[in-house]
């Protein structure tokens, strides 16, 4: 996860505030909710520091908490927060039937994600109709940039200073998510995406689940969205590859040339 820079950790309670959010962020990510061990581990915090601070977050309604398996969950305030916050930085509506097309295409799952600082979130999930899915991606999922295909394919088209620092940021990469996400193959896989146009995860999330992605640019031409597929590796060989970047980059420059015509209020994350 993405750390505040230095000199905003000297503002009080910035600490309490900054592990609350990251508290809020994973409870989002957890589709069925998550336990308390689960939570503390995530945040690299102690059991009693999580609890005091999810504790104090269901009193203010942000967050809740199942009677049956006592899994923490998003509270009805974090759903308010969000509605009001969505008619300034709502993409979804604005990309809905563009990801539906692409699901449609393809036959496969698809997905818009958008960059919150260091990390992208799936925003919009499409299934498609081909029986066999992969299910690492869903509504809420983040994943550093880098990881994850819409990530790898968002952090290809920043600027060189802006992918060292964020490499310098986060040398924990290969550590958490494996050896091929380490710096040399990392930059590897940049170039590569850069090149082709769009990113190519070969299964190294999940053996076996295979993801490509494609960014999607503001008005500015900064790459703040990422539209993806994911699926079964036998559905992402080498004859069908390409067709499938292709479509993936259409709806993608679809998506940004909408972008660009919508109001300056369309923001990423």
């Amino acid at each position: 996860m993405e750390h505040s820079p230095r000199p905003r950790r000297t503002v009080p309670g910035a600490q309490a505030v900054a592990r609350a959010a990251a508290l809020l962020r994973l409870v989002s990510a957890s589709a069925d909710g998550a336990s308390l061990q689960a939570l503390a581990r995530e945040a690299d915090l102690s059991r009693s520091t999580a609890h005091r601070l999810l504790t104090a977050l269901r009193v203010e309604g942000l967050v809740d908490q199942d009677a049956a398996t006592s899994r923490w969950m998003p509270g009805p305030e974090l759903y308010l927060m969000g509605t009001v916050a969505a008619s300034r930085y709502d993409i979804t509506e604005l990309s809905r039937d563009i990801v539906r097309s692409l699901a449609v295409k393809t036959e496969e799952s698809a997905f818009l994600s958008t960059r919150r600082a260091d990390e992208t979130v799936c925003l919009v999930r499409e299934e498609g109709s081909f029986p066999i899915r992969s299910f690492v991606l869903s509504e809420g999922v983040r994943f550093p940039l880098g990881v994850a295909s819409a990530g790898l394919a968002i952090l290809s088209f920043l600027s060189d200073h802006d992918v060292d620092a964020y490499l310098e940021r986060h040398p924990e990469l290969a550590e958490r998510w494996g050896r091929p996400h380490g710096e040399k193959p990392l930059r590897t896989r940049l170039r590569e995406t850069k090149a082709r146009g769009y990113a190519v995860n070969p299964g190294l999330i999940v053996e076996g689940s295979w993801g490509i992605g494609a960014a999607v640019f503001d008005r500015d031409g900064r790459p703040e969205w990422a539209l993806s597929l994911t699926g079964v590796e036998f559905r992402f060989g080498p004859d069908r590859l390409p067709q499938l970047g292709r479509t993936l980059l259409a709806h993608a420059h679809q998506l940004s040339s909408r972008i660009a015509g919508t109001r300056r209020t369309v923001a990423g994350g």
